[in-house]
């Protein structure tokens, strides 16, 4: 058997599990069978976000070749900063999803960095355009994930918003994946991702949404509406895998690292869900007006 399809499925079991344990009661369930009273959920979700902020955070400023500049001894402190002002409101349950121009403002970012990216690049080859497009493609998206999950201080209970985002997401590529390989003819975005088709990219929205109406049918108590959560991330997961391939193109970089053999590192893992977050994040806002 192939030695890399072992590596891979290997640790693409341990990269799912991680995300399972964090990201459900079941982490802290387990641990604290060990030695009770151990963690709450909440800590090992916290965790999860701090770790792949650090590490995204870094291999993005290995892909933008930061120079030696102030900013890339600033940069650190700067992510570091803004996931602590996220991290007090996590711990204070004080996501309410009400319309602050703060938030609204941050999000409108993200959509910035995006077109500034792709429209005008060479903005991005100055280190002070590799620190801000670093602080908002990484450090705000993480930060808003705390804002998902719905927990208490006072029970083992923890919502399961981003289990079933990852699950969306994961089920979105792979329907994409499939569908395109087998009736794929016409390429979204040939220069940047030479894999991806319009007719897996219809494959991948049509089925996420099937597997979207059994969790808003069996998962009443989640958040929102899960048909709209999955046509989103069917919608943006494709534009998030494309963000990092432009990133990465842009810069000559083929994987952002090898953090999990055989997959890369964080940003090629996380593409998908760094932009989705705040998509999802924003539909929470507006979902309290309609």
């Amino acid at each position: 058997m192939d030695k890399n399809l072992i590596q891979r499925t290997v640790s693409g079991i341990v990269y799912v599990a991680v995300i399972i344990l964090c990201s459900t009661p079941l982490g802290a369930q387990l641990l604290n069978n060990i030695a009770p009273g151990l963690i709450k959920q909440q800590y090992l979700f916290y965790g999860l976000m701090s770790l792949l902020l650090i590490v995204g955070t870094w291999e993005c400023v290995k892909i933008m070749k930061f120079g030696n500049g102030y900013e890339k001894w600033i940069v650190y402190p700067l992510v570091i900063f803004i996931f602590y002002i996220f991290s007090k409101r996590y711990f204070s349950h004080d996501f309410f999803f009400d319309f602050r121009l703060s938030e609204i403002l941050a999000l409108a970012l993200i959509g910035i960095a995006v077109v500034t990216l792709f429209k005008y690049p060479n903005e991005l080859y100055f280190d002070s355009g590799k620190l801000i497009f670093t602080v908002i493609y990484v450090a705000l998206p993480f930060s808003f994930a705390l804002g998902l999950p719905k927990f208490s201080s006072y029970s083992d209970t923890f919502s399961l918003e981003v289990l079933f985002l990852f699950i969306l997401i994961w089920s979105s590529d792979t329907f994409a994946y499939l569908v395109g390989k087998f009736f794929g003819k016409h390429k979204m975005a040939p220069k940047i991702s030479p894999k991806k088709t319009w007719e897996g990219y219809a494959g991948g929205v049509v089925l996420t949404l099937v597997l979207s109406y059994f969790i808003e049918h069996y998962q009443p108590e989640l958040r929102g509406n899960w048909m709209v959560v999955g046509f989103l991330v069917a919608a943006f997961a494709p534009l998030g895998d494309l963000v990092e391939s432009q990133l990465k193109r842009n810069f000559g970089v083929k994987d952002s690292g090898n953090i999990i053999p055989g997959h890369g590192g964080v940003l090629d893992r996380l593409d998908s869900f760094i932009i989705c977050v705040p998509v999802v994040y924003l539909y929470f806002i507006l979902e309290k007006f309609i």
